[in-house]
């Protein structure tokens, strides 16, 4: 097809996203007039679902709100919580958490890397499609990914929405011998993930580039996962307590999702990009030895080499999820108690898709009264909106079914969960 002043690109549904969600493009006069990126998913109403329900529920319930990263609902969530509390849990219980975290980054990410992603640079329409021509690739993701499962289930209870956490630690704390058998499967991942790293480096990116101000924790001394406080690269620092002030959510017609900005600021971007792009300093030797050879800098603004940053990340979380279970001293008791008390808690974890905020404000009794969650895909939403804008201003040349081919994968760069920002209460459109 070639190219025309005026033209429609409608994607009804995405492929190789977790949710469902479509996307709509409009060219007019030889200029893109409007790109949308519509999460048509029904709203979940998970805030309006622990009003009135004890403090002790939250982990279980929020962590419905996604299969693939319950820990990072979970985790979020018991901050918050005991923040509102006034406890802190012991150096154990914090180490137990964050293994278990591990774990999660390990599955999620290789999940998005082999199965949702690599096709799009390997010319194939699904991860079945390239496993006829790739199966040892394949079966590689899959053994790695199931590694990241099983971390899950033995500190978790089980891989998928875990029965183990709870407010103040965990129900049980696993001895160090299940834990070992874990180790030594880690070390024999480690080169797999290496692998991984070289592998997708060797992919072909377009030259795309992006300038938005990128949103991470920061941990001093170690990479952030599970604690920490915020920053950005235009300079801001502050903490969980004042992501509201600085954050604002706003509705827009076309999605079920809400969009957010930075105060007096634009839109911004979270994930492993930007956490890689602030914290690189703090990966461990291993991962910063892998991320040099596969030609990442001191930061990263192509998207579609995000996969590199992800991969790396799987090679930090071995790494990381080794040094946890070599030290590991089982936390004694595995929770600490955590009475009922009224006041306000904010919690805030790095899922592997970016940060994840939970605020809920508890009456003297344990009851949630107000709940408020911001999953990283709706903050990240304005920016892939701003960037299929500029991806598609210099593609119109391109046939439709070409130019659609490489807008999917584009979002697919940001590894969006639709289902996970798919979940606040009001919602009205305006039509005229």
């Amino acid at each position: 097809m070639t190219h025309r002043n005026d033209r429609s690109l409608r994607v009804g549904a995405l492929s190789r996203v977790e949710g469902e969600g479509a996307m709509h493009v409009r060219v007019r006069n030889g200029e893109v007039a409007d790109v949308q990126l519509e999460i048509y998913e029904p709203p979940r109403f998970f805030e309006a679902l622990l009003r009135g329900r004890s403090y002790l529920e939250p982990p279980d319930i929020t962590a419905r709100i996604c299969g693939i990263c319950p820990v990072a609902y979970q985790m979020s969530a018991c901050q918050a919580i005991e923040d509102a509390c006034e406890v802190s849990v012991d150096e154990r219980i914090q180490a137990l958490r964050r293994l278990l975290y591990c774990g999660e980054w390990i599955e999620s990410h290789v999940l998005h890397i082999y199965l949702l992603h690599a096709p799009d640079f390997l010319g194939y329409q699904s991860a079945i499609e390239m496993a006829a021509d790739h199966r040892d690739l394949v079966e590689r993701g899959l053994a790695l990914k199931k590694l990241g499962n099983d971390i899950m289930e033995v500190i978790g209870g089980r891989a998928i929405h875990p029965i183990n956490v709870k407010v103040g630690g965990f129900f049980r704390a696993p001895a160090p011998a299940e834990l070992r058998p874990l180790g030594e499967r880690l070390l024999q991942a480690r080169d797999a993930a290496i692998e991984t790293v070289q592998w997708v480096a060797g992919f072909d990116f377009p030259d795309f580039h992006h300038d938005h101000e990128m949103l991470a924790m920061t941990t001093p001394g170690r990479y952030p996962i599970e604690s920490g406080s915020l920053i950005s690269t235009g300079g801001l620092a502050f903490p969980a307590s004042a992501f509201e002030d600085h954050v604002v959510e706003e509705q827009v017609p076309h999605s079920t999702a809400l969009h957010a900005h930075l105060v007096n600021r634009d839109h911004y971007l979270v994930g492993p990009a930007a956490r890689y792009t602030l914290n690189s300093a703090s990966l461990s030797p291993m991962a910063r030895e892998v991320a040099h050879d596969a030609g990442l800098g001191e930061q990263e603004r192509n998207p579609f080499r995000g996969i590199i940053v992800r991969a790396v990340e799987v090679v930090y979380a071995i790494d990381e999820a080794l040094r946890l279970i070599d030290g590991y001293q089982p936390p004694a008791p595995a929770a600490i108690e955590v009475p009922p008390h009224a006041g306000v808690g904010y919690g805030i974890t790095e899922a592997p898709r970016g940060v994840l905020y939970h605020r809920y404000e508890l009456d003297a009794a344990g009851l949630v009264t107000s709940a408020k969650i911001v999953p990283p895909t709706s903050q990240n939403q304005a920016s892939i909106e701003h960037d299929l804008t500029e991806f598609v201003s210099t593609r119109l040349s391109l046939p439709d079914d070409q130019l659609q081919w490489e807008c999917e994968q584009a979002i697919r760069n940001y590894d969006p969960c639709i289902s996970c920002s798919a979940h606040f209460l009001d919602f009205t459109v305006e039509r005229s």
